[in-house]
């Protein structure tokens, strides 16, 4: 998809009521944990947010992703968003995604052009409320990976997300008596599911409602 395109489904896909749940669980990994959903969420609960940055490459429409480093935690070497926990300083959320991603891959924040607020996504795994942070540039970002916490940036086409041959699903075993049927997203070979899913069907649902 062109990037002007996509722009304008997004403009007016928000217009609409954000898809939020209804969306995001058509990735969600089976069995469902109903904690993503749950209204009221742990007293203990910390805030985070991430960018979606979209930006024009060979006039198609572009997102980066990050993938994370191996490590001893529960997000090791998964595909994720830039982006990261809210800092006191941080005013909301948009400034923490905006300071995250200018963190960990070197997006301007002057160069972030703001579309607007995702559906927030509990992670019961790490105890995040995570804001996705919707926005565009009108240029390539030069992307500078911060090596302790990204092993890799997958530039990454809107338009491989439509295509059916890129949307998979597989069994993932965590132990032997836990394991999940999951859907998942192949990005550059790389699989991109749990949360990153669940908000990039939202944003396709948006994009969708741009449609109408």
């Amino acid at each position: 998809m062109d990037f002007e395109s996509v722009l304008n489904l997004l403009e007016k896909g928000m217009r609409y009521p954000l898809p939020g749940k209804e969306a995001q669980l058509f990735m969600s990994p089976n069995p469902v944990d109903m904690r993503r959903f749950d209204p009221k969420l742990p007293d203990n609960y910390r805030k985070g947010a991430v960018l979606i940055l979209l930006y024009p490459n060979e006039k198609k429409a572009f997102f980066p992703l990050i993938k994370r480093p191996d490590y001893e935690g529960v997000h090791s070497g998964q595909i994720a968003f830039p982006g990261g926990k809210m800092e006191e300083e941080d005013e909301d959320e948009i400034e923490t995604a905006l300071r995250e991603a200018w963190e960990e891959v070197g997006i301007l924040p002057e160069q972030v052009n703001l579309i607007g607020r995702m559906s927030t996504l509990f992670i019961p795994t790490s105890n995040f409320l995570v804001t996705p942070i919707l926005g565009y540039s009108e240029d390539i970002p030069e992307f500078v990976p911060e090596e302790k916490e990204v092993a890799r940036i997958i530039q990454t086409s809107v338009s491989t997300l439509y295509e059916p041959n890129f949307r998979k699903q597989k069994i993932l075993e965590f132990s032997d008596n836990f394991r999940l049927d999951t859907p998942y997203f192949e990005v550059d070979k790389e699989m991109v599911w749990g949360a990153t899913a669940m908000i990039l069907s939202e944003l396709l649902q948006i994009l969708e409602n741009g449609k109408r």
